[in-house]
């Protein structure tokens, strides 16, 4: 099959643009009068929002909120970029940008084959990153370097300039190699397979950690369900993600990837935000699966990110907000906006106000034709959306569990250090308002007013507002509004247990233990499971663990424990757990699922069934759902396949229909699936009503 991969243009020099600045005095674009954006005649009923700060996320990294710098961009190091990226809550910038980190020599800042601007030097990068309070995450370059190379660098950045860099990366897109039939990324060793790149990776984290060992080395991934996941290349016997994880997954202390879901407009791509939480679920599957007990060590950072479309739009600053948040709540501990500045591309008019397709969070000052960008530096919407951030939460705050009952209504909630919890609420329609009915469990707002933030129509800034008297929070089209509400006093005596693992876990029962609450003394520790914004209470413990029963075969569960006082008042959550139950071992079928072929939106599977019972089987049904809901069964032989939803009935064709016992026969089919996102595979089958083990 034929595949197109993403281009990677989002590296591309800007040496034109940048002569083009220093020339042509920009002239700012002016933006038809806005509306009231409370006015809007068209108001749907009442979206319900739930809140449930007894359900953990995950705490927010003081690496959180990242963007991308790139040396072509002679911009990059202005004062007013340290001020705006400050104001932005920005705390951390990637560096030397893209692809460029494959063509980048730090030593005597060169990129053979592309631009370097001036001013643009290791040195004068770490002086604007220091002055937003942020840190670096760096790309070690693969493509063009060495081992010694990137050492050297660890030396003078952290021995020499003591500097501090914690986060290092090996290479950028380094599968954008040509091994897979498109080559974008600079990759100068004769070998480009994955296991070539294993290789190094080991390489250069050992020569990188003699010189300091507290730094983190991150491995490039593949984007579950993007090009070319699943692909196994010429020579390769397993994929990218694969064939990396099983060769470094002891050595390396994160992961990197990247996400452009595109589309025809920034609302298709606002859309297909629904796509991380299957993707990046998948990448710590992956990670579980080679590293073990150790999965929880290393961490997914999503150090490119863009709609790719539309990317000055006021969709593309829902985009931006939306996109950080889902990413930070299912597990990424980093996320890096591309680009500071880029320079534009093409001109269309995106609700009522010119768009150049640049995907720089500033403008560039440039011109496409006789029509200009707005002044160098002033922020574009995605700017805005993600400083909307900084009034929702910041590093070592609670992120937790919210729901709503609009897919037109994105929501997201922090529980802050000080006791205050967040609501941010991004209204994704460009035409409705919605009223909001929040509520919330496992918090008890006071009575005061609450303190409210919007990003809308109109605004030119993050702005706050008056809060409603009648308490009754309205949503104006394409806005981002954030809801900020202090607690009744009185809370828990103790503190959040530490964070929670698995000890033994078999098909119907896990056993999870964690660290004591360093705060207070604990009566008893409480289990819940997260289903959407519902606790529901799985176990109770005096001591710090818990066994969980009842559980079904080959069935996930992510659970938070809580500590409760003696006053009957619950702590803070702990960081979430995410386990799997196994199959059963002592089952009377078996079940082998297998992808034999794969490209980033398709598949070719074949799953053999067999009967391990006393007595012969004439006439099956075999069950099993999807992990994911952009899974499906396209085509099939072998066999009559329906699907209803996530769930797939499998029934014989009549000439396989009879199962010798004992093992002594299987039948197999199979199908050509298709997967939009993320290709897990699934974990629970039944055959004729018998949950089966798997293979």
């Amino acid at each position: 099959m034929s595949l197109t991969p993403r281009p990677p243009g989002r590296s591309r020099s800007i040496r034109g643009l940048t002569a083009a600045v220093a020339a042509v005095a920009a002239v700012a674009v002016q933006s038809p009068a806005a509306a009231d954006p409370t006015a809007d005649p068209a108001v749907d009923p009442a979206v319900a929002v739930s809140v449930n700060a007894a359900l953990g996320l995950g705490t927010i990294d003081e690496a959180a909120f990242g963007v991308n710098t790139a040396i072509w961009d002679a911009h990059m190091n202005d004062p007013e970029v340290a001020t705006l990226m400050g104001d932005a809550g920005i705390g951390a910038m990637r560096y030397p940008g893209g692809s460029y980190g494959d063509l980048y020599h730090w030593e005597d800042h060169t990129a053979p084959g592309g631009y370097v601007a001036p001013n643009t030097e290791f040195d004068r990068f770490m002086g604007t990153v220091r002055a937003t309070g942020g840190q670096p995450v760096i790309i070690a370059n693969y493509g063009t370097g060495s081992p010694e190379e990137a050492a050297e660098w660890v030396r003078y950045a952290n021995i020499t300039r003591s500097y501090g860099a914690r986060y290092w990366e090996i290479g950028n897109e380094v599968y954008g190699n040509g091994h897979y039939g498109s080559p974008w990324e600079e990759d100068d060793h004769a070998d480009k397979s994955p296991n070539e790149y294993a290789r190094n990776v080991l390489a250069y984290a050992e020569a990188m950690k003699a010189v300091d060992p507290t730094i983190e080395i991150g491995a490039v991934l593949t984007t579950p369900g993007d090009w070319p996941d699943g692909i196994v290349g010429p020579g390769d016997s397993a994929d990218w993600n694969h064939t990396v994880l099983a060769a470094v997954a002891d050595a390396i202390d994160f992961v990197i990837v990247h996400s452009y879901p595109g589309g025809a407009t920034a609302d298709e791509a606002l859309d297909r935000i629904g796509r991380l939480p299957g993707q990046l679920r998948e990448v710590r599957r992956q990670i579980d699966r080679y590293a073990g007990e150790r999965s929880a060590e290393i961490g997914i950072a999503l150090t490119e990110i863009n709609s790719n479309v539309q990317q000055n739009s006021r969709p593309n600053g829902l985009f931006a907000a939306d996109a950080y948040m889902t990413a930070l709540e299912n597990g990424v501990f980093n996320v890096d906006w591309w680009n500071t500045h880029n320079g534009p591309t093409e001109v269309n008019r995106v609700d009522g106000e010119l768009d150049f397709n640049d995907a720089g969070l500033l403008s560039s000052g440039g011109c496409v034709g006789d029509v200009c960008q707005p002044p160098l530096h002033t922020p574009f919407h995605p700017y805005y959306g993600i400083k909307s951030l900084t009034t929702l939460g910041g590093p070592g705050d609670t992120m937790v569990a919210a729901t709503s009952s609009s897919d037109q209504v994105s929501v997201h909630a922090v529980h802050q250090v000080d006791g205050d919890l967040a609501v941010m609420l991004i209204n994704k329609d460009p035409e409705r308002s919605y009223p909001v009915d929040l509520s919330y469990a496992g918090y008890a707002p006071n009575a005061q007013a609450p303190v409210v933030h919007r990003y809308a129509r109109g605004d030119t800034d993050v702005t706050r507002i008056p809060a409603p008297e009648d308490g009754s929070h309205v949503l104006p089209p394409y806005s981002i509004t954030t809801v900020t509400v202090s607690p009744t006093p009185g809370g828990a005596s103790v503190g959040a247990p530490g964070t929670p693992r698995v000890t033994a876990v078999d098909s119907t029962t896990a056993t999870v233990s964690w660290p004591a609450s360093a705060q207070g003394s604990p009566v008893r520790y409480e289990v819940y499971e997260r289903l959407g914004a519902n606790a529901q209470l799985l176990a109770t413990s005096t001591s710090t663990s818990a066994t969980l029963r009842n559980l079904p075969p080959g069935s996930e569960h992510t659970v938070n424990i809580l500590a409760r006082d003696a006053d009957g008042r619950l702590s803070r959550p702990s960081e979430p757990l995410t386990l799997t139950t196994t199959s059963p071992r002592d089952s009377n079928c078996l079940v082998t699922y297998r992808v034999d072929g794969n490209w980033s939106s398709g598949f070719v599977a074949s799953v053999t069934v067999s009967n391990l019972g006393d007595t012969t089987i004439n006439g099956w049904s075999l069950d099993f759902s999807w992990p994911s809901a952009g899974q499906s069964v396209q085509s099939a032989w072998n066999a009559r396949v329906s699907s209803d939803g996530r769930r797939v009935h499998v029934t014989d064709d009549g000439g396989n229909a009879v199962l010798a016992p004992g093992g002594g026969s299987s039948a197999t089919f199979g199908f050509v699936g298709a997967n939009e996102g993320a290709n897990p595979t699934p974990t629970a089958f039944t055959l004729n009503g018998t949950v089966c083990r798997t293979s």
